[in-house]
């Protein structure tokens, strides 16, 4: 008996595994589907395939806030970043955003640690679905912008990082 992935009902883990392994196994480039409710939109970046739920296309990098306002740094401190060369990393997709892996565990970065281009960040839980979130360049985390298990927006800034 041949079953449509999701057909009647809402698409679950295995109609999503399923989508991306069509996406895999072909040439497409963007795939998106919407049905009782739900969103689902895969794209494939740098060869790799990627999962996003509920998200609306990306925009462009939002300009970077105001210069940050910095005490003299201290002996030993590292000198005080300027927000020009900071790159806003923000929320792809709407949901609940969390530092650590698990609750109780060691968040993924802290303020001042550099991290390599491809390091997890933190998590966005959407739809019951854990997003790990990315550095998208080598950098150093100047500041973290949302506490752990608070609810975030698409587009809403998460991090600022100075690149390396």
């Amino acid at each position: 008996m041949t079953r449509t992935p999701g057909k009647g009902r809402p698409m679950d883990l295995k109609d999503l595994r399923a989508l991306l392994k069509l996406v895999e196994a072909s040439d497409i480039e963007e795939l998106e589907i919407e049905r009782q409710g739900q969103r689902v939109r895969i794209r494939r970046r740098g060869g790799n395939t990627v999962a996003a739920v509920a998200a609306p296309a990306p925009l462009p990098p939002a300009p970077a806030p105001p210069a940050l306002q910095a005490a003299p740094p201290a002996t030993g401190a590292p000198a005080p970043v300027r927000a020009e060369n900071l790159l806003t990393i923000e929320s792809p997709m709407v949901g609940t955003f969390y530092r650590a892996p698990a609750p109780g565990a060691e968040p993924y970065v802290k303020e001042g640690q550099v991290v390599e281009k491809g390091s997890v960040l933190c998590i966005i839980e959407a739809m019951k679905l854990m997003n790990e979130i990315e550095a998208e360049v080598k950098g150093r985390i100047a500041s973290i912008l949302v506490e752990n298990a608070q609810p975030v927006e698409y587009s809403q800034p998460l991090f600022l990082v100075e690149p390396i």
